[in-house]
């Protein structure tokens, strides 16, 4: 859902592949309504000005302050490229975003080069770069664990040696069954309108969402497996981790 608890859903809602039968074409069609009501409700939810200061404050707060800043960062799941423009903003040089929606990519305009490309498969030399950032893409993907057990072994692999790696994604904490629970009530809703921008996200992604919120051990486990975490905290309904290469 919306960067707040997540982001970038349409890095794997695209539309099934399309052939002659009324049941693809459904398909389609449905896929492609629920992605658009997706975007609408994340639009809603926070103004492109208030999630780059976002990301500016909580990049500062995983200790973005002490990394050089010729360091050559890569954001995985970029889409618009509001992460990239907050480490632009923070003084960053050498930015690079990789999304699978063109469309997204697209509509982004500043310094860093940014490519369509499938987190699974990346499209860079090994141990070429020294940051990897996902903010709110890993719970987008389809299969699991499969997909993450890809995504972080190309993810090893392109990482330098000294390089680290920094995840925020969402986490089924305290904070989060609240969350849940408040979406649940029609009226309050009808009160706030950010609230109902994220209680429209969650509908529309329920199945990835689910699936990724209900498997902490195991996706734990599975970073564990590539990188050790010099940091790793649990707050406001996110998974905060920043490691280093096993």
């Amino acid at each position: 859902m919306g960067n707040s608890f997540g982001s970038r859903a349409d890095n794997f809602m695209q539309p099934a592949q399309t052939n002659n039968s009324d049941a693809s074409r459904d398909q389609n069609q449905s896929n492609n309504d629920s992605l658009a009501v997706w975007e609408a409700a994340y639009l809603r939810f926070e103004t492109p000005a208030q999630e780059i200061q976002k990301f500016e404050t909580r990049l500062k707060k995983l200790g973005a302050e002490d990394w050089p800043r010729d360091i050559e960062i890569v954001e995985l799941f970029c889409g618009r490229g509001n992460g990239l423009r907050a480490l632009h903003n923070l003084g960053f040089t050498h930015l690079e975003g990789v999304d699978l929606s063109s469309r997204l990519i697209g509509e982004y305009q500043g310094p860093a080069r940014c490519q369509v490309a499938d987190c699974r498969k990346l499209p860079f030399e090994n141990e070429c770069k020294d940051m990897l950032i996902v903010q709110g893409g890993l719970h987008h993907l389809p299969t699991l664990p499969q997909d993450l057990e890809q995504t972080f072994a190309e993810m090893k692999r392109v990482l330098r040696k000294t390089g680290q790696v920094l995840f925020v994604e969402p986490w089924l904490t305290p904070f989060l069954k609240i969350v849940h629970a408040v979406c649940e009530n029609s009226l309050a809703r009808r009160v706030s309108p950010k609230l109902d921008a994220l209680a429209t996200m969650i509908e529309n992604e329920r199945t990835t969402y689910e699936q990724w919120l209900s498997q902490p051990q195991i996706i734990s486990d599975i970073a564990r497996i590539y990188f050790t975490p010099t940091h790793e905290s649990f707050e406001w309904g996110k998974w905060n981790f920043v490691g280093i290469p096993r």
